[in-house]
């Protein structure tokens, strides 16, 4: 909890030209009374690209405070231009206002800022050289960035910062966090059972589906082989064809030599037979 807590700002000087001071009103209350004084800085953002141009305009203590609702008026120098690069000083940048309490920054409330020429001839056609006199400036006051920061105050420790520790409620959490796990681990071991289980029926499907093959396959030779012994059968019944036929040939001719035999043998018994009967008529 914040002991103090800034209630509104309000920019005083707005717009106004780049040369004159800031002002603002500040408004705060504090709870309790502090032993330190609370230091408000105003800082001036003076590049996008580094920090290195970023310029403390001015910082206050102020103190002691009082319990309650306390107002001040914060005022702080302009920034130094040539401190700034020529081409952002013609730009919109940050302000940042902060607050710290024994070191310690526990807000900060940050403003947009336009930087442009006065004149409508300038804004159109800048001169090479800057021209800072000619610069105005207006702070977007309607929409300031508030940041808070948990600090660490008189009557606080670091501890404090953080929630108590509760021994029951504590030992509660840690019991269910151990259910949890266990119900977790169940969970995790009856997937890897159901995993196992697939596995195993699949295994299964897979040998009946390589048995059905090997099925097949057996089937497939027999019903070869089957045709393998009908083509021998066949074959065999055409070589003994072919043997009857080759036997039949070779008695046929033996037939014709006999045949050839008896009608060379014929026309010598009729030639005998012409000559014995020519001889009577002589």
């Amino acid at each position: 909890m914040s002991i103090v807590s800034l209630l509104g700002i309000k920019v005083l000087n707005n717009p106004a030209k780049f040369t004159d001071p800031y002002e603002f009103e500040i408004t705060f209350e504090c709870l309790e009374s502090l032993k330190h004084d609370l230091e408000w800085k105003l800082t001036y953002v003076g590049s996008s690209r580094s920090l290195d141009h970023d310029q403390e305009l001015d910082s206050i203590l102020v103190g002691p405070v009082p319990v309650g609702v306390n107002k001040f008026v914060f005022s702080a120098d302009p920034p130094s231009a040539e401190l700034i690069p020529a081409s952002e000083l013609v730009s919109v940048t940050v302000i940042l206002l902060s607050c710290s309490y024994d070191g310690r920054e526990f807000v900060r409330v940050g403003y947009y800022v336009n930087n442009e020429y006065d004149e409508e001839e300038l804004r159109e056609n800048p001169p090479t050289k800057v021209q800072v006199d000619h610069i105005v400036r207006n702070i977007l006051a309607e929409k300031p960035r508030v940041t808070r920061f948990n600090i660490v105050w008189d009557n606080e420790n670091e501890g404090d910062l953080y929630p108590p520790e509760q021994p029951g409620v504590d030992d509660e959490e840690e019991e269910e966090d151990s259910e949890d796990d266990e119900e977790d681990d169940d969970d995790e071991d009856d997937e890897n059972e159901n995993e196992d289980e697939g596995n195993g029926d699949g295994e299964a499907e897979e040998a009946v589906e390589d048995d059905g093959e090997d099925e097949e396959k057996t089937e497939d030779n027999e019903t070869n082989l089957e045709e393998e012994e009908e083509d021998i059968e066949n074959s065999d019944g055409d070589e003994d064809e072919a043997e009857d036929e080759a036997s039949s040939a070779d008695r046929n001719e033996d037939e014709n030599d006999k045949k050839r035999r008896k009608i060379e043998e014929q026309p010598v018994d009729v030639e005998s037979a012409k000559k014995d009967g020519a001889s009577p008529t002589n």
